[in-house]
């Protein structure tokens, strides 16, 4: 409620006590997010203070920041250099030892030392950094757990090395000897940073669908000056109103129109339309494109963060850090499982020290360490931010644009979709075809009065009136006033005529009689077609009769939905008559019709009463109260800004295959996110009793520390490729 106030932790708006949000990214800047913790935001990279993982950008740029990957690639390497000899020595040192002079088998633990000693200092440097840190701000969290046990147990052996002699005999194994774990340490280390490559590396894949999309847009522009030299220029130079050379092959630099020429455009990038589409004289071009054969002069209109690419990418990279519902258990558990994973530790710690076999203290620490090491709990953070990263950005690729995570978790709960008539189930290409004089004016007449009026309205059936105008060869004059009636119609006022244009609801309100052309009306709507009633001054003079053809997809969209299981209605503001004739030509039983913009949102309502989870699909400004209702708002991107603002998901190719797509992308997701979240809580709940040592009473087995660390690792790598598989699931929709 009020921007201006901008704090970098989460918590209450000092001015009306709501709940802060995390700032969305804006294009062209860079702020730094954490994968587990979007709320977490700061404008340099860094580590997070919750959960001590690295930042990453907000929005992936083309060339990826893998800077934090480099260097924990490095430290693995050295990590892997020293810990291999190290562990061959320790694992041989039995059958070594006895066989070398009591002086030089005495120095091993010292050799131990020396390899340890790089990986312990160095290379794991980063984790004890954070581990400290997490202390110091009070948020415990998987580094805490390495921290501690990778601290213990290279301390402990610090000690038994140089002051061996301190020790008492419940440390000391049958043959006096100190028991030290360097290569428990060293390898523990080794197997982390090899996770975290490895995480890093997946993550790194979730932003290859921002990145595609920012590969669309060119480095370059070719400006024309006013003197008409022509000029390349850097992108972010281009400034609204200029005007762009276009040459053949080239991609469309900024979104505009076109000033000269005739080409075709593929847009299939972002629309996902493989056929090119013709572009004439004035004809909207949009960023990212690629020209055919012609040449084209263009003017740019929306640059820099206002195309549709960036909007896109914007969208994308805010909805991928976003938080699913599904997530706040995780969170949950994650806030008190630290903790109580250090109780564990201390109370595993304590029972092998009073009750364990000889050497008790040893067996104590090994098993403390292993508690520590195996429950870390990223995997648990991971699972639903990586699945959600990588569903956004399939489904980006597809043009099906997700607002939040929550858009994807209440989508697959929809159980009842909704759709608008115009626009939406219709191609939003009306044509007149039909027109009745009821008066003493000509067609033609009728036709230039009105379509001086239409110009002004953005309706689709407008466009419909002005072009067949236009086809006659009609000149209209501009309009002296214009109102538009919400839901009704319009009017006006041309060459000193009052103009009323709309609804038989319309030309009731105004007490003019529409019954004697009721009949012809009624044979035009049961083939489909809008019927808009004339007035000039008072008087009925006309009928006209707008059909807008169904979309190529919506009859296969529509039966695939009802194959799922789903329930469909339309919700139109036309003629009842009219939408029926839609309906049954797509096989839809419940209509809806006839229904003011705001009356829209109120039988969205009045579905939700009835238990039902409803999306709604639309197009308009009319549509915006109803998307804003439902519990999942699905705006066409032909459609209107406002529909889009309005709406949770948006079909950037106005194909209504999209979104059972976009059923079926969601429905996956959170099977995914499901999956993931059951392996955290199941390796958690089996790995942390079997490090404390359950199963040694039964069957003398206990987990060494450097298995505890490979599990651990091998819990954050599955959650993320098992995430990664959302990027190859079947979405196709047979045509």
């Amino acid at each position: 409620m009020h921007p201006d106030v901008q704090a970098r932790e989460p918590g209450d708006c000092p001015q009306c006590g709501m709940a802060l949000e995390p700032a969305l990214p804006v294009p062209g800047t860079t702020s730094w997010i954490c994968p587990m913790h979007p709320e977490i935001i700061r404008d340099a990279p860094g580590d997070c203070p919750r959960c001590g993982m690295a930042l990453e950008p907000s929005t992936p740029t083309d060339q990826e920041h893998d800077s934090e990957r480099a260097d924990m690639s490095r430290r693995l390497w050295i990590a892997a250099l020293f810990s291999v000899p190290l562990l061959v020595l320790a694992m041989g040192r039995p059958i070594l030892a006895p066989h070398l002079p009591p002086a030089l088998a005495a120095r091993l633990n010292w050799a131990e030392l020396l390899l340890a000693s790089p990986v312990v200092l160095w290379c794991a440097l980063p984790f004890f950094r954070r581990a400290w840190r997490s202390l110091s701000n009070r948020s415990p969290n998987m580094f805490t757990l390495i921290g501690l046990g990778v601290g213990v147990a290279y301390g402990y052996s610090v000690v038994a090395t140089v002051f061996p002699d301190i020790f008492p005999p419940s440390f000391r194994s049958a043959d006096g000897d100190v028991a030290v774990y360097f290569e428990a340490a060293a390898v523990i280390i080794a197997l982390v940073l090899l996770g975290q490559v490895l995480e890093l590396r997946g993550r790194a894949r979730t932003g290859a669908a921002i990145r595609e999309l920012l590969d669309l847009a060119p480095a370059m522009a070719r400006r024309i000056n006013e003197d008409g030299r022509e000029q390349d220029i850097p992108l972010a130079a281009v400034v609204p109103g200029e005007r762009l050379r276009i040459r053949p092959g080239e991609k469309i630099p900024v979104d505009g129109r076109v000033d000269q020429g005739r080409s075709d455009v593929d847009e299939s990038m972002l629309t996902g339309e493989a056929l090119p589409v013709s572009k004439t004289v004035g004809a909207a071009l949009i960023g990212g494109t690629v020209n055919g054969r012609g040449s084209l002069l263009m003017i740019a209109e929306r640059v820099g963060e206002a195309t549709m690419l960036a909007r896109i990418v914007a969208l994308v990279a805010a909805a991928q850090r976003s938080r699913a519902k599904v997530q706040a258990l995780a969170d949950r558990v994650a806030a008190v499982f630290v903790p109580i994973v250090i109780l564990v530790a201390i109370a595993a710690f304590a029972i092998w020290a009073l009750f364990g076999p000889e050497p008790r203290l040893s067996y104590a620490i090994v098993n403390a360490v292993a508690v520590l090491i195996i429950a870390c709990p990223c995997a648990l953070g991971l699972a639903t931010p990586m699945s959600v990263s990588v569903a956004t950005g399939r489904g980006a690729t597809h043009g099906i644009l997700f607002r939040n995570a929550d858009a994807i978790q209440n989508l697959q709960r929809v159980d009842t979709v909704v759709f608008d008539k115009t626009g939406t189930l219709t191609a939003g290409k009306p044509e007149l075809v039909g027109m009745q004089s009821l008066a003493g004016l000509t067609e033609d007449r009728v036709l230039e009065l009105v379509a001086a009026l239409e110009a002004a309205s953005e309706h689709p059936l407008a466009a419909a009136i002005v072009a067949a105008a236009a086809e006659r060869g009609l000149s209209p004059t501009p309009a002296d006033s214009f109102l538009a009636l919400e839901g009704l119609g319009i009017q006006g006022q041309v060459d000193e005529h009052a103009i009323c244009v709309g609804s038989a609801t319309l030309m009731k309100r105004l007490g003019i009689d529409v019954g004697a052309a009721e009949n012809q009306a009624d044979l035009w709507r049961d083939q489909g077609h809008t019927v808009s009633w004339v007035a000039i001054d008072g008087e009925l003079q006309a009928m006209l009769a707008v059909g807008d053809p169904l979309r190529d997809s919506a009859s296969n969209a529509v039966n695939e939905l009802q194959a799922d299981g789903l329930s469909l209605v339309i919700l139109s503001g036309d003629n009842s008559r009219t939408a029926e004739a839609v309906a049954r030509r797509l096989g839809i039983d419940k209509v809806i019709a006839e229904v003011m913009p705001e009356g829209k949102g109120e039988a969205i309502a009045q579905l939700q009463t009835e238990g039902r989870v409803v999306a709604m699909a639309g197009d308009g400004i009319n549509d915006a109260p109803a998307l804003a209702q439902a519990d999942v708002g699905i705006a066409m991107g032909s459609g209107t800004d406002v529909a889009m603002e309005s709406a949770d998901v948006t079909l950037i190719q106005s194909d209504l295959r999209a979104l059972v797509m976009a059923m079926r992308l969601s429905r996956a997701t959170m099977r995914n996110i499901k999956q993931n979240l059951f392996l955290a809580f199941v390796y958690n709940a089996i790995g942390v009793p079997i490090a404390a040592g359950v199963l040694y009473p039964l069957t003398g087995w206990l987990l060494n520390p450097m298995i505890a660390a490979a599990a651990m690792s091998a819990s954050s790598v599955s959650v993320i490729f098992n995430a990664l598989r959302l990027s190859n699931i079947d979405l196709r929709v047979d045509r």
